[in-house]
């Protein structure tokens, strides 16, 4: 069972008009809605015509199926996916899932479509424009039930590209974390931050901020909601991913430059953590900027 908790789709004529307002005319949304799909079912939206496809799982597993291809998503993940593909998510067998998802298009469309056509892990982060995703998915959601006069939907459209934003630039604002908590934690991020091509252990960490394991994980866990060990990985597997997209370094030195002593391992944590492998990853990437 398919259960739209909220949906809305912007009325075609008005889509014509966002294209000719000068302010919306780069980046328009088309639909936006909070789907929750029951374990073991397939929520299938079709084909992606002329449209992008924004998804954030908040809560469960599945795979999303893009043509041919099938790709593990879970929470906090999120996947953009460039209009002109089939797609189908498939909620896994023992939980349910939901999913916020939002269609857009315009002529910014094409970078974030091609530049995060891969699913990626958010870390969690007490700054307002990362933490409150879901905040401006709900303003999103409100204004939309008012009506769509002009005034009312070029708001619309301003609010989801602040919204795209937190995703896109994620690997950004999460470095926001460690200037409104508490010192210990953002000495300790900045300690983790600049020590990634090492393999810390808890013991080393705490020591560094002065608190004992059991301490501080427990100040860590309560800000960031993970542990320190867990965050210091997230933050080595989104440097592989700047690696990935950005050098032709291969995938061994890469390993090396984050502080791995296997490949292997390397790339079984990035697997685990994205869903593909960082080989998969990279070709992902190269042949969608080929594309385009």
């Amino acid at each position: 069972m398919i259960q739209e908790i909220k949906y809305f789709s912007v009325p075609l004529p008005l889509l014509e008009e966002q294209k000719r307002n000068p302010l919306t005319m780069d980046l328009w949304l088309t639909e936006i809605g909070e789907i929750r799909i029951e374990k073991g079912t397939i929520w299938n939206p079709g084909f992606l015509n002329d449209r992008n496809m924004l998804i954030y799982c908040t809560s469960g597993q599945g795979i999303i199926q893009i043509s041919k291809e099938q790709i593990p998503v879970s929470d906090e993940q999120f996947i953009i996916i460039p209009q002109n593909n089939d797609i189908k998510y498939y909620s896994v067998i023992d939980r349910h899932s939901t999913l916020l998802i939002a269609c857009f298009n315009g002529a910014k469309a094409e970078y974030f479509s091609s530049e995060f056509s891969v699913v990626r892990n958010l870390i969690p982060s007490v700054n307002n424009m990362v933490a409150n995703r879901e905040m401006l998915f709900d303003e999103i959601f409100n204004n939309l039930s008012k009506g769509f006069h002009d005034e009312n939907m070029e708001y619309i459209n301003f609010c989801f590209g602040h919204l795209l934003a937190t995703f896109v630039f994620a690997h950004k604002t999460s470095e926001d974390l460690a200037y409104e908590t508490n010192p210990v934690v953002r000495h300790a991020i900045d300690y983790l931050g600049k020590n990634l091509d090492k393999k810390l252990t808890l013991k080393q960490i705490s020591e560094k901020v002065g608190y004992s394991p059991t301490y501080f994980t427990t100040v860590f866990r309560n800000v960031t909601g993970y542990s320190p060990i867990s965050y210091f990985s997230h933050l080595k597997i989104l440097k592989a991913c700047e690696y990935l997209d950005y050098t032709n370094m291969k995938i061994k030195q890469i390993s090396f430059e984050l502080g791995y002593s296997d490949p292997y391992y390397f790339s079984r944590d990035f697997s685990k953590r994205l869903g593909l492998s960082p080989r998969n990853y990279r070709y992902r990437v190269n042949s969608r900027q080929n594309v385009t």
